[in-house]
């Protein structure tokens, strides 16, 4: 099925035009755009002083709703975007997901990449040396929770003090708005910052943050999203989420990791997570991670995510995992894994109102009849560091 042509032409539009010129030097008009290189966006993104260049306040409460896609080579391959967005999607990604693990260093460019397409970049920052790769295909977890070096209490105690400082001024230094989701998934038991596993204690795990959170202050990076990113609890029903939770005052977002598993509804996915988190804080919510496992009830999960988003407007947006087991992801959680699947996604997300990346109405609330606010992500980047869904 098609997309609605209307739409996705307004949206190809607002790609091309997401880094412009006018009278002031490089200016910035919105997410959604094409491939489109702006040589003036570089010299920016190194320091230069430019009242056009878009704050983190801008995106916090967004027109629409953001529609992210975790690709193979994103956020650095415009290429891999317009062949998704072509032959795949139909309407481009808002946003950029990409991974990096604390034994590499931040990439400033990945910020520019991301805007030169129209895209938010989407960094999930890993504090540990990454995943033992699965010759089958993604990471296996389960043999790399014990990493010593990367014990909360390390992390708390300053042993990092200085790599996190280094990307923290990388980051102050591009200006630009980067979403950094630090240390997902910590209510599981699969990563060595949970406080379960790695010689970890209670309590520490917001230690933790809260101490990253100051030295990105210290170095100027309030540019920053702040994105609090849990498992969804089903794996974990019995780990309560409030006590990994750093506070309001420390957090933009509130993330989830989620996949349609064996299951008929998004709601029964989400549902019980989302009752959770509305009980100790108001943040806005972003589904981080997501996907639909081939099976009998797959079609049937992607039919019904688009009404679930619509009657759920604290939830301003999502980023699909467009990857399989030959990509490095642990199962196919592609919505091109089969044409039916592919339909249904493109037909519901022509539904959506997808956030362009200008400010909403000027007391915070979204302008769109959803309530909702959505976002672009960036073109496919490099096959990253650290973990795989």
């Amino acid at each position: 099925m098609a997309v609605n042509a209307v739409l996705l032409a307004a949206l190809s539009y607002g790609v091309y035009m997401a880094v412009v010129s006018n009278a002031e030097g490089t200016g910035y008009s919105g997410l959604g755009g094409g491939s489109n290189t702006n040589p003036g966006l570089l010299d920016r993104l190194k320091g230069k002083s430019d009242p056009a260049v878009p704050t983190k306040e801008q995106f916090l409460k967004p027109d629409g709703i953001y529609f992210g896609a975790a690709t193979v080579k994103a956020p650095y391959d415009a290429a891999e975007l317009d062949r998704f967005s072509t032959d795949d999607g139909g309407i481009r990604p808002t946003m950029a997901s990409y991974f990096l693990d604390w034994a590499h260093e931040f990439n400033p460019y990945s910020i520019t990449a991301a805007y030169e397409h129209g895209t938010l970049p989407v960094l999930t920052w890993e504090p540990w040396h990454g995943g033992v790769q699965n010759p089958a295909g993604g990471v296996i977890l389960d043999t790399n929770t014990s990493q010593p070096d990367y014990r909360l209490s390390n992390i708390i105690n300053g042993k990092f003090d200085a790599y996190i400082t280094r990307t923290a001024t990388a980051i102050a230094d591009a200006k630009w708005p980067i979403v950094l989701r630090l240390a997902h998934e910590m209510n599981g038991g699969w990563y060595p910052w949970s406080e379960a596993v790695n010689g970890n204690k209670p309590g520490e795990y917001v230690k933790a943050w809260r101490h990253v959170h100051d030295l990105f202050d210290k170095a100027g990076a309030t540019n920053v999203i702040w994105t609090w990113s849990p498992n969804i609890i089903r794996p974990k029903p019995n780990v309560k989420l409030q006590p990994y939770y750093p506070g309001d005052a420390y957090v933009d977002w509130v993330g989830m990791t989620g996949y349609g598993v064996h299951e008929k509804t998004p709601e029964t996915t989400f549902g019980p997570t989302i009752r959770q988190l509305q009980t100790f804080t108001k943040k806005p919510i972003m589904i981080m991670e997501t996907g639909a496992q081939i099976d009998s009830r797959q079609l049937r999960w992607v039919n019904a995510f688009f009404p679930w988003l619509k009657k759920n407007p604290e939830i301003i947006g999502f980023i699909w995992m467009e990857k399989d087991r030959d990509t490095g992801a642990r199962a196919n959680w592609r919505f091109t894994s089969s044409k039916a699947e592919q339909q249904a996604f493109q037909a519901g997300l022509a539904t959506l109102h997808l956030a362009t990346g200008q400010s909403s109405t000027p007391d915070g609330q979204s302008s769109t009849p959803d309530g909702k606010a959505t976002s672009t992500t960036p073109p496919a980047s490099p096959t990253p560091t650290g973990s795989t869904p």
